[in-house]
């Protein structure tokens, strides 16, 4: 099937179901779908978080706006930010480009400097704002490569993050949960989506043609 044809198939579940688990095979490629996803700057300003475990995703319960979804998938991929920038997350990330591509360690010191200047002298609630929004397109493409995959997604920002962000202990890695995406398999009986009509502004109003 096609990308269009993937997507046309996808939807929010609404309800999965708990004795179906993904494997761990098609789990690591949606996860490197969002890895390899382009990101501001190339710096990468997030870590996704799976959770498989049961008894952590009862915890996580407490702050979902859908607890049925959060306790009964097979995993939760959360995607969490940078909580700010600092000089040193810069240069780790262009240490390790250069290393990689070996290069000379500062080959890029211009361009990394004029971050620098702009980011650290933001307030963290800004360069936050920043490195929220890095993780929605690693988000997409997660979700189209589940489609590709044929496993059921939802994603989701209806859950309280200072609960996730605590039970996770997101606080120790300096992130903090921007959204997540429930992964398993649809319990065809509860999921009352499943058999409606995907619905989408149609083109014509959705684009603004400038020609």
């Amino acid at each position: 099937m096609s990308l269009i044809e993937n997507l046309q198939w996808r939807h929010a579940v609404k309800a999965f179901d708990p004795s179906k688990k993904v494997s761990e095979e098609n789990i690591e490629a949606i996860i490197e779908a969002a890895r390899l996803a382009p990101t501001s700057s190339g710096l990468q300003q997030f870590n996704v978080i799976k959770v498989s475990n049961q008894e952590i995703k009862e915890k996580l319960v407490a702050g979902a706006l859908n607890p049925e979804s959060m306790k009964d998938c097979s995993h939760i991929l959360v995607f969490a930010a940078w909580d700010t920038y600092t000089a040193e997350r810069i240069d780790k990330v262009y240490d390790f480009t250069t290393d990689e591509r070996g290069l000379p360690r500062g080959r890029f010191s211009s361009y990394t400097d004029k971050l620098k200047e702009l980011y650290l002298n933001q307030p963290d609630e800004v360069n936050f704002a920043h490195t929220a929004r890095q993780t929605y397109i690693a988000l997409g493409l997660a979700l189209a490569q589940a489609a590709e995959l044929k496993v059921d997604t939802c994603p989701a920002e209806g859950f309280d993050n200072t609960v996730v962000d605590e039970v996770l202990g997101l606080e120790q890695y300096g992130l903090k949960s921007v959204s997540l995406i429930y992964v398993g398999y649809a319990d065809e009986e509860k999921d009352w989506v499943r058999n409606m009509k995907k619905v989408r502004i149609p083109r014509n109003e959705f684009v603004i043609d400038m020609e």
